[in-house]
């Protein structure tokens, strides 16, 4: 179940608000730009599967999303608790940044905790399957797959760069939960 917590900066530890139904998370979040919904895969794939095998199972659907929202290029996060780069990829990945573009993460398999830090706010969604989240250009987060993932998230992206981030240097993710799974 997707769930998200939202946090005031004076306050890491307590969310001000904790949502579980899909409709309240999308309108809360809608309401700072970011766009939530579910969509349903036209098939099934398991945690680190290649891009490829990503790629090849949902090209109509990535194709589709492409098109109608702009986007330039596509990768994938497929990471499982054996790969031999988790620890890396997590570290890389937990570090707060933005991106010069839009992005749309659609998850297909897993889960993982992707937070947002809008101004005085950070808001942690608890991504599952089927979840799909944009994020505008500029907007600050940074995304936690856990000590042992199990994640495959379809990422496009606005720019031709792909995933390029600019890092804040911000250790803000260190102060707020992190994901266990």
């Amino acid at each position: 179940m997707s769930n998200l917590y939202v946090y005031h900066l004076s306050t890491p530890d307590t969310p001000n608000k904790v949502l579980t139904h899909s409709d309240d998370i999308a309108s809360t979040l809608a309401e700072q730009g970011i766009r939530f919904e579910r969509w349903q895969p036209a098939s099934r794939i398991e945690a680190g599967a290649t891009q490829a095998e990503v790629i090849a199972t949902y090209q109509e659907q990535i194709d589709q999303r492409m098109s109608e929202g702009g986007y330039l290029t596509v990768d994938v996060l497929s990471v499982n608790h054996d790969h031999p780069q988790k620890a890396e990829l997590r570290a890389r990945l937990f570090d707060e940044h933005h991106q010069a573009g839009n992005q749309l993460h659609l998850f297909a398999a897993g889960r993982g905790l992707l937070a947002l830090h809008i101004n005085d706010y950070v808001y942690a969604v608890l991504c599952e399957k089927n979840d799909v989240i944009s994020i505008p250009a500029g907007t600050a987060h940074w995304f936690d797959m856990g000590e042992n993932p199990r994640v495959v998230a379809i990422r496009l992206f606005s720019t031709s760069q792909g995933w390029a981030p600019n890092f804040t240097g911000d250790d803000i993710a260190n102060r707020f939960p992190q994901f266990e799974d």
